[in-house]
């Protein structure tokens, strides 16, 4: 690769190394949310409480509603234990000036958006992913009805949510 002067190189030497970096959500070491690792036992989280509890998955609510996600306000924010472990986070908001200001967040958390060939930027079905070592982001956003939803969630632990499904749910 040439580089024209080298401020070129130097930005180009800061993002190899920015991309090396394990991304973290809320500066969580090891992967998380919210200050809360990957695995986590969510009841011993005084700022959670359980508000919907089945065989081997619970979900938890901030008990003073959902907080704000950079400059985005939420309508809900959800966090789901699997086995007993913190395994995902799912999150609603509405309005496309909350999907601007929550992609401004994921993007400088997670990087700039991928356009892959097939993605679609605009439109009225939009969907964005980011991958770390240890956290997918899966963000969609209807701008017919000016709704998004976020999943943040485990590589790790996720994954044991379709052990509970049955064979015929497909």
């Amino acid at each position: 690769m040439r580089f024209r002067s080298p401020r070129g190189r130097s930005i180009w030497l800061a993002l190899c190394i920015l991309a090396a970096l394990p991304l973290r959500v809320d500066g969580n070491e090891g992967g998380g949310f919210h200050g809360i690792r990957w695995g986590a036992n969510l009841a011993e989280v005084p700022d959670l409480t359980l508000t919907e509890s089945a065989s081997r998955v619970q979900t938890y609510e901030h008990k003073h509603g959902p907080p704000r996600l950079g400059e985005a306000e939420l309508e809900m924010m959800r966090f789901v234990a699997i086995d007993g472990r913190f395994a995902r986070v799912s999150i609603r908001y509405a309005g496309e000036e909350n999907h601007a200001r929550l992609l401004a967040f994921l993007q400088a958390r997670f990087g700039p958006i991928e356009r892959e060939p097939g993605s679609m930027l605009r439109g009225l079905n939009q969907q964005f992913t980011w991958r770390t070592a240890d956290t997918m982001v899966n963000l969609t956003y209807r701008s017919d009805r000016e709704r998004g939803d976020l999943f943040i969630e485990s590589r790790t632990f996720a994954p044991r949510f379709m052990d509970i499904l049955p064979e015929h749910a497909f």
